[in-house]
């Protein structure tokens, strides 16, 4: 460990992730468990509490990095909803935090987090303009620029998820997040009960999480895993070639947990992007695969906590000088 200590935590629709880590976002320290969604936030905020009580035995955090599953008010701390837990509205995480332990709080998305922690440390380390994109149960997004979030007004900014694919509305969270993927993988294999994807995915009880089983049946060169992992790459990169074409980002990274498919899924969608590109913006940017894995997002709100350590030790500076 180095210099300061902070803390980041991960705030998700079923996990509550919390580590400890110096300057140079090096962990030290984590603990996790499963959220109690039906205890709402004020459960949850008991459990959160209940793991930083026995973690700040042990260190001695100057800031708290927060990276919440939902839309906030990142300058006020607040939370504006939540689409999985009942409680989040409006709810004042950071002011509760910061009354508790006293120390500065800093509140953000997940995706902005995650997108913070691949561009300083995992995939977009030493590029100017990085665009990241995660792909899990739905669709979000970051733009991070010389190593700082792009903000945009509130309530929010880079929701990609909710970009328009047509003009009768169709998102490319509906054709693309993992709800999405798991209800193409059901109706595709009632329309072709054979080969391994069918194999795989038929067994469960109830509807749910059957993108899970793309990447083994197309380790086993599946047909109807293939279809729809080409189907999927080609919306995301024609989604995609908005954003290169507002923003021509150094690099898109993309993460969640339809990117466990690895290169298969980041090279179809770099073998589509570039024909939906102006001929100026040719080559386009590389698309890869996120290398921080499960802790993208506690990586990314040790930023944030460090971020704001700094920015209070140059204005505390400032005001001295003054």
């Amino acid at each position: 460990m180095s210099g300061r200590c902070y803390v980041g935590i991960e705030i998700g629709g079923t996990k509550l992730q919390i580590v400890a880590g110096d300057d140079d976002l090096q962990i030290s320290h984590r603990a996790r468990t499963a959220i109690k969604k039906e205890e709402g936030a004020a459960g949850i905020l008991k459990q959160m509490e209940t793991l930083l009580d026995d973690l700040t035995r042990s260190v001695d955090p100057t800031a708290i990095g927060v990276g919440f599953g939902g839309p906030v008010d990142h300058v006020s701390g607040r939370i504006l909803t939540s689409h999985q837990v009942n409680g989040w509205s409006g709810f004042e995480l950071a002011k509760k935090l910061k009354q508790r332990y006293g120390v500065p709080v800093v509140l953000d998305n997940d995706a902005n987090a995650a997108a913070l922690a691949e561009a300083l440390i995992g995939a977009g380390k030493d590029k100017e303009r990085v665009f990241y994109i995660t792909l899990g149960s739905g669709i979000g997004g970051g733009m991070v620029i010389d190593q700082k979030l792009y903000y945009g007004a509130l309530p929010g900014e880079v929701e990609v998820g909710h970009l328009r694919l047509d003009r009768e509305g169709t998102t490319l969270e509906a054709c693309c997040s993992g709800w999405a993927i798991d209800k193409k993988i059901r109706e595709a294999i009632q329309r072709q009960p054979t080969g391994k994807l069918y194999e795989l995915a038929r067994g469960g009880d109830e509807a749910g999480g059957e993108a899970r089983h793309l990447s083994q049946a197309l380790a086993h060169g599946d047909t109807t895993a293939k279809n729809i992992l080409h189907e999927t790459a080609a919306t995301l990169a024609f989604a995609l070639s908005h954003v290169v074409h507002l923003f021509h980002p150094d690099i898109l990274v993309v993460g969640g947990g339809l990117s466990l498919i690895g290169p298969a899924l980041t090279d179809a969608i770099a073998a589509e992007l570039d024909q939906h590109l102006l001929k100026a913006f040719l080559p386009g940017p590389p698309v890869v695969v996120a290398q921080c894995g499960e802790d993208v997002v506690p990586l990314g709100a040790l930023a944030l906590a460090r971020e704001a350590t700094v920015d209070i030790f140059n204005l505390k500076q400032k005001s001295d000088f003054l």
